[in-house]
């Protein structure tokens, strides 16, 4: 099987805002369907993948009875990993009312903002920050606090910067109720 987008899990996590796919160690993740996890694999995998040959866990027959994938939905309500899951569940109505291509169109937008960020404004410890930030805000207040913190940190040293895309997207999060960080 040759998975189209090797970049949305199985169980419908977006790969590209996650630490270990912008990771630049010998440990970096390629997506959860890349040759790599396809063959360590996790529940998912071996359920959708290599049993019964499908990209994602909607497109199965049994979905509406499948308890890990139940679960699994259930847990990403409350709880993370290494990866924010906040937005699991309206990331899956997105892919089932407007299709995977689109939301792949919508993961790369946010992919590139968190590139941005992570080029000019990561001082080295806001990886895992910004991962969650381009999950949880729209795209639209991804872009706005980018082009804000570039309009406001011309000539200034990279911890100093650092510090200004934080409170700049702290305040969006404050003002919007999201959550920026893990959940355990």
């Amino acid at each position: 099987m040759s998975p189209k987008y090797i970049e949305v899990g199985v169980c419908g996590l977006s790969c590209r805002l996650c630490p270990a796919y912008n990771s630049q160690s010998a440990s970096r993740c390629n997506g959860c369907k890349s040759a790599e996890r396809i063959r360590v694999g996790c529940p998912f995998i071996t359920c959708a993948v290599k049993k019964k040959g499908l990209d994602f866990c909607w497109e199965c027959d049994e979905r509406s009875v499948c308890e890990k994938w139940k679960s699994h939905r259930n847990d990403s309500k409350i709880g993370d990993s290494f990866k924010c899951y906040q937005t699991l569940e309206t990331d899956i109505e997105f892919v089932l009312q407007k299709g995977i291509a689109e939301f792949e169109k919508q993961q790369i937008d946010r992919e590139l903002i968190l590139k941005a960020m992570l080029y000019e404004f990561n001082d080295g410890r806001s990886k895992s920050y910004y991962c969650i930030a381009c999950t949880v805000l729209e795209i639209d207040e991804l872009h706005k606090a980018l082009r804000v913190a570039k309009q406001q940190t011309n000539n200034m040293e990279l911890k100093q910067k650092t510090k200004i895309l934080h409170s700049i997207i702290d305040q969006i999060a404050k003002e919007k109720g999201y959550l920026l960080k893990l959940r355990n």
